[in-house]
């Protein structure tokens, strides 16, 4: 991060503020990776009055990629779950 990069960044805040124009909506986007896990020894029967137990040992399932697209000033959102993350898959798989 530079000077440049940060005076970039201050303009974001202008740019949300502008009104709805259906020909340059604002989209923002994100990814997200998702670490999938499971239970290594299996939690204890719930019993009337106590609180639920869970043992810390974990599983690893492997990973995926959560990506979302969000249209903030129509409320429109588009989400994927990539089951691998790779560069192609981040910058081909959401389509408009």
């Amino acid at each position: 991060m530079d000077s440049r990069f940060l005076a970039q960044m201050e303009h974001l805040p202008w740019l949300y503020g502008l009104p709805y124009d259906p020909l340059y909506p604002v989209v923002c986007y994100d990814e997200r990776p998702c670490f999938l896990i499971g239970d290594q020894v299996e939690p204890l029967a719930l019993q009337s009055g106590q609180i639920r137990k869970e043992h810390y040992a974990y599983e690893k399932l492997g990973s995926a990629a959560l990506l979302a697209a969000i249209e903030p000033l129509t409320g429109r959102r588009l989400a994927q779950v990539q089951p691998h993350r790779t560069k192609r898959s981040t910058l081909c798989s959401v389509k408009p």
